[in-house]
């Protein structure tokens, strides 16, 4: 067991890591492209992110963005509806899309040599969505089944919703979620939706990456084909997303659920994506609820056996504030009120003295091992080229981030800590056993 201890690096390197070639233009109509080759790889990925989210909705008019998640496979001018998943699973591929508070992004992998049908199949949509009364009629109501079935019927399936309220004020622009409001969705027209996409969906509000087994002359090729002569569109403009100061007032609630466990969530108003902080911030919270070593779980759930399991996460919201949520299951004999107190006693102690060298080796080694392997697919690595790009406008992000995180040292995450993690600055939200909701 000592040789082991002993093997445990004291420093991470970057030495061996992989540089991702990056070819980065835009189409005259503002349609950003990003194309990685990568010839060793099966297939193809097709990611394209349009620049909408949750938080551009409206108090009123919230899951219009979700929504489109779903119209978007309703059918277009050629395509009827479901042909498009069912085209591209044809050719052996796979195709899916997700709704962010701050991007709807549409992706699908597949051979190369049905990298010509996918892009078609997404200007055809991009240029030509069907979006009449039936169509979302239709697809409200499988929306309204989804909330159902993922968010009103799953124990803590309101905790986001909770946590949102909970956070951030009302008419601030991530208060909801992306799923949205069913009573919203009730009451907008037709003309509501439409107007929705024709002020997000189009190529001046669109980044396609292409990552895999493509070269870059056929990418350009290809997309100019297909996406070259489609409209700008007029610039969205997004709204203001002011910063929210930390919490004064101990925000508080307490809900009964039927839950097969109490649950405590201790939540902080934390930096945007873009803030210096930022990288800092995400070390600490793994190194308190990341993995069996990390110190809430060594001390909570296997030295003290307070708690049956512990997590800490951070929306990562780009815009104005995000929120850092630290999550408590309690064992069965022990009171919820028994987990605050060491879990605040755990951020002071971080705080105060920062992580020690062999801690924090460990987890910027946990950090890199995820980072490489999430870029190792081709459909991962298109998706983070989006990401660098849509919050950064920086795809060349993807290869220089590691080395930021990397060099971050122990004063660093310990500032990051007392900055944006005051025991005295957390709301809590606490689920009771009961039937109330």
């Amino acid at each position: 067991m000592q040789a082991v201890r002993e093997a445990i690096p004291t420093t991470v390197t970057s030495a061996q890591r992989t540089h991702y070639p990056i070819i980065d233009t835009t189409l005259a109509n503002g349609l950003r492209l990003l194309v990685n080759p990568d010839p060793l790889a099966p297939g193809v990925a097709v990611n394209l992110w349009y620049g909408v989210g949750s938080r551009d909705e409206t108090v009123g008019a919230t899951g219009f963005a979700h929504l489109f998640e779903h119209l978007m496979f309703a059918g277009s001018a050629q395509v009827a509806s479901g042909e498009h998943l069912t085209a591209i699973q044809a050719v052996g591929g796979s195709a899916n899309a997700t709704t962010g508070f701050d991007r709807t992004n549409y992706f699908q992998t597949v051979g190369p040599q049905a990298l010509e049908l996918a892009l078609w199949l997404e200007s055809e949509r991009m240029s030509s969505l069907r979006v009449d009364e039936e169509n979302f009629t239709t697809q409200r109501e499988v929306v309204k089944e989804e909330k159902r079935q993922r968010y009103d019927n799953v124990p803590y399936g309101d905790q986001l919703m909770l946590l949102l309220e909970l956070n951030f004020p009302a008419g601030y622009p991530y208060r909801h979620a992306p799923i949205g409001s069913m009573a919203d969705l009730d009451a907008a027209t037709l003309t509501d939706v439409q107007a929705f996409h024709q002020r997000w969906y189009h190529p001046g509000n669109a980044t396609l990456a292409l990552s895999g087994a493509v070269e870059v002359e056929t990418a350009h090729e290809l997309v100019g084909r297909y996406f070259g002569q489609l409209p700008a569109g007029t610039p969205a403009g997004r709204e203001q997303c002011p910063t929210l100061p930390p919490h004064h007032d101990h925000a508080e609630l307490t809900v009964q659920r039927e839950v097969p466990r109490p649950m405590l969530h201790l939540g902080w108003r934390t930096p945007a994506l873009d803030h210096p902080d930022r990288l800092a911030l995400d070390i600490a919270l793994a190194l308190l609820g990341d993995g069996q070593s990390a110190r809430l779980n060594r001390d909570l759930v296997r030295e003290r056996q307070l708690a049956e399991g512990i997590g800490c996460l951070d929306l990562g919201l780009a815009r104005g504030s995000s929120l850092a949520v630290i999550s408590a299951r309690p064992r069965e004999d022990v009171e919820l009120s028994a987990l605050t107190e060491p879990i605040l006693a755990h951020l002071e102690r971080l705080a105060a003295n920062g992580p020690d060298t062999r801690e924090l080796a460990r987890a910027k080694a946990g950090i890199e091992r995820e980072w490489l392997a999430g870029l190792a697919p081709v459909d991962r690595r298109a998706d983070q080229l989006n990401f660098m790009t849509g919050h950064f406008d920086d795809p060349e992000r993807i290869n220089h981030e590691l080395d930021e995180i990397l060099a971050i040292g122990a004063e660093q995450v310990a500032q990051a800590t007392r900055t944006w993690l005051h025991p005295e600055h957390c709301s809590a939200l606490r689920y009771l056993i009961g039937t109330t909701r």
